[in-house]
């Protein structure tokens, strides 16, 4: 790192020069970081291409096939805090780039997993990638949230972002040409059996998209690892190691931006991972879209397209508009995008499901830095349990059971009522009281 955390509380009071250097100093940085968002995004939405594909591989309902990607994000809720306590041992920059390596080591496992075909090993080797994620998550957010100035932190967090968006755009792409289209299952009419052999085969057309990975995780890696991280210091920025003293009068607990905020973020992911796991599938349904998952992948690509345009659009409306009122649209739209996709057929439905990326853009980045502001030197441990609860989107199964039970089109009905906590948490919840805002915060 260019230097030493500094502790907030004890950082002089910055002058108008300082501000101004710092606001040109930290771009390079976020252009860096924006490469991190990007990869994680990639290789989340790789999932969404995967899943289909072990759903025929493995002969997997759909509860069983949601129970995959509920392993995922179960990392979320048992790896955050570990990456919280890690980052103050050993800084942001060490943290960054132990979490492209845990990453690494996850992707050669799903290798490994594709030779043996082994269901266990994949479950495996994605609780490892999503843990390294996790350790990202835990450092890159909070670091480009307060990294410049206080009141431009959602539109900052939205651009980045962005890019997190580009990777999940482009990963369905990926997948869908490197998994899905040299598979048997990929090309396959819906509903039709695979033999042994293509399973097998099915199994190990995983092998070289994951060694791609493998290989760019580990230059990143080396990339960030080099390069010289700006130092965070000023009233209420990150602390590495905040006195105990100036700690021990102070409680996440009071801080309701916070404590509604956690379970935003758990029940947003309920509905982003529901969408995305299952659009394939339900594209495909002949009175949907008839499709093949090939040909679904290409729609996919549009859903997480739209999640790009949305940021973009998100952050360049958060410069002239509150956040929270921004939030509160974007839920608005979400929730009635999702009833015209539960009730509709054919390519309205599609179209409903895939226009909820441009609504949906917004809502982690937005609730992140809701949920952190004011909180000063507590915003490391405020940080770790707004990403632990990215576990919410282990609860997709939930989805699953009822798609299995009562039909996956009405199974978006639990979608639609997530979107209804997130309205409510930007009209209300957000809200923090002055006394609790640190001054700059």
């Amino acid at each position: 790192m260019a230097g030493p955390i500094a502790t907030a509380g004890t950082a002089a009071p910055r002058t108008g020069a300082e501000a101004a250097r710092d606001r040109g100093g930290y771009r390079p940085a976020l252009s860096l970081l924006a490469s991190l968002f990007f990869m994680w995004g990639f290789i989340t939405v790789i999932n969404n291409t995967l899943l289909p594909h072990l759903r025929s591989v493995f002969d997997l309902d759909y509860t069983q096939t949601t129970l995959i990607e509920s392993v995922w994000f179960i990392a979320y809720f048992v790896a955050s805090i570990p990456a919280a306590k890690l980052i103050e041992r050993v800084g942001y920059q060490r943290a960054l780039v132990t979490g492209l390596g845990i990453m690494a080591l996850g992707t050669l496992g799903m290798i490994l997993a594709a030779h043996r075909v082994s269901y266990a090993i994949t479950l495996t080797a994605l609780f490892v990638i999503a843990s390294g994620i996790t350790l990202l998550q835990v450092a890159a957010n909070p670091y480009v949230a307060v990294v410049g100035p206080a009141e431009s932190a959602p539109a900052r967090l939205n651009l980045v972002q962005a890019f997190n968006s580009l990777g999940t755009t482009l990963a369905p792409l990926f997948g869908g040409y490197l998994i899905l289209g040299r598979s048997a299952s990929g090309n396959a009419a819906a509903g039709a059996t695979l033999t042994p052999a293509e399973r097998l085969a099915d199994a190990q057309s995983v092998q070289l998209p994951y060694l791609i990975v493998a290989v760019v995780l580990v230059v990143l890696a080396a990339v960030i690892a080099r390069f010289p991280l700006p130092a965070i210091s000023g009233s209420g920025g990150i602390t590495a190691r905040a006195a105990r003293a100036e700690r021990a009068g102070l409680s996440l607990w009071r801080h309701r931006n916070l404590v509604l905020g956690v379970p935003a973020i758990f029940i947003y992911l309920i509905a982003e991972i529901g969408v995305s796991n299952l659009f394939i599938n339900f594209v495909s349904q002949p009175e949907i879209g008839d499709l093949t998952h090939a040909q679904a992948s290409r729609y996919l690509f549009l859903l997480w397209g739209g999640m790009m345009v949305g940021r973009f659009v998100g952050s360049y409306l958060m410069q002239r508009r509150p956040a929270e009122t921004v939030l509160a649209g974007a839920a608005i739209g979400a929730c009635a995008v999702m009833l015209v996709a539960t009730f509709a057929t054919g390519h309205l439905a599609l179209w409903a499901l895939i226009s909820v990326g441009l609504f949906h853009a917004i809502m982690f980045p937005t609730i992140f830095t809701l949920g952190i502001r004011g909180l000063g030197p507590l915003t490391e441990e405020g940080a770790g349990l707004l990403i632990m609860a990215i576990a919410g989107g282990s609860l997709v199964v939930v989805q699953g059971w009822a798609a299995d039970r009562y039909g996956l089109q009405h199974s978006f009905l639990i979608t639609a009522a997530c979107e209804l906590y997130v309205l409510f948490y930007a009209l209300w919840g957000c809200r923090t009281g002055a006394a609790a805002r640190p001054a700059g915060v």
